[in-house]
């Protein structure tokens, strides 16, 4: 590998360790600075004990120190509401919602790619128009509102099952059985903006494609035209479609804390809005930092895949 490239990727990783590592320490510092008080049940003696055990009772300076020193041996505490370590209830919940995202990436990238390439590669037409339009609609719409759309059209036809996977009164973490028939809606529902979007990376990359000299000179050959737009051309026009990845990986993850909430989806954004609304600080802390670890293995993945697309990438000034 260029030693530009190594560097490059290099400064990427340390980035994406350092977001890690400040976005859950403002998340226990911010949840610590809340008003009300961690939800701990007891008479006011055993409370006080409670929060004795788990340091709660100590400046904030020295309960950000020890969780630190906690953190960078990858130990994150002790939930406070589940008295379960963080990281085992973490790992549950994220392999959970890295199958929500990779399935809803997979396939936002099978509707819209081709679909980029389909609007790009022609001027006008009825379907084009309407392609375009159904882009601009799903990018309209938030994933909230595709979710409540999804699940009412889920309780009309009975096509698909509209109440998740976690049964009542149970916390989403005590059933693991997933199952396509589940995934199938929120996956869609994160699935249909990502793909709008990457229609229209794809759909404006392609028409400047199509204009590359060796993409004309490919055509003047007399090389069909279909050979020349997912042969020749679609290959010049990944590169602004990859360089987006990293970021729909933050949109996955946004958009997943709505979706997996509507659609009872036992995954981190599930168990951040538990932990949010118990107050439970070491568990906000580590799905802060779950989340942050998506999102920078996300973009520090785009990054490579630029790098194996464009050799010609260094290492910025």
């Amino acid at each position: 590998m260029h030693s530009g490239i190594l560097r490059y990727l290099v400064r990427r990783l340390a980035f994406a360790i350092g977001l890690v590592l400040l976005v859950s320490s403002a998340a226990l510092v911010l949840v610590s600075l809340a008003p009300a008080d961690a939800g701990f049940s007891g008479d006011p003696a055993a409370i006080a004990e409670e929060r004795r055990r788990a340091g709660l009772d100590l400046p904030l300076y020295e309960q950000y120190g020890r969780w630190l020193k906690r953190a960078i041996r990858l130990d994150l505490g002790e939930s406070l509401r589940f008295k379960r370590p963080v990281t085992g209830l973490l790992r549950a919940a994220a392999a959970n919602t890295a199958l929500l995202g990779v399935s809803a990436l997979l396939l936002a990238t099978g509707l819209g790619i081709p679909a980029g390439v389909f609007t790009g590669s022609r001027n006008s037409g009825v379907a084009v128009s309407l392609a375009r339009g159904a882009s601009l609609l799903l990018l309209s719409v938030p994933p909230f509102i595709t979710s409540l759309v999804l699940l009412l059209a889920a309780t009309r036809t009975g096509w698909f099952p509209a109440g998740g996977i976690a049964p009542a009164g149970v916390t989403p973490l005590a059933t693991m059985g997933l199952t396509l028939q589940y995934l199938a809606l929120p996956s869609l529902a994160l699935a249909l903006p990502i793909a709008a979007s990457l229609e229209r990376v794809q759909s404006r990359a392609m028409r400047e494609a199509l204009l590359d000299p060796s993409v004309l000179a490919a055509a003047a050959r007399g090389i069909p035209r279909h050979r020349v737009i997912w042969r020749h051309a679609l290959r010049l026009s990944l590169k602004p479609v990859l360089a987006i990845y990293g970021i729909t990986v933050g949109t996955v993850l946004s958009g997943s804390f709505a979706v997996e909430i509507v659609m009872n989806w036992p995954g981190l954004g599930r168990l951040s809005w538990e932990a949010l609304l118990s107050r439970d600080i070491f568990l906000v802390a580590g799905c802060a930092a779950a989340g942050s670890l998506f999102l920078a293995a996300g973009i520090l993945a785009s990054d490579v895949a630029l790098a194996a697309v464009d050799p010609r990438i260094e290492e910025p000034a």
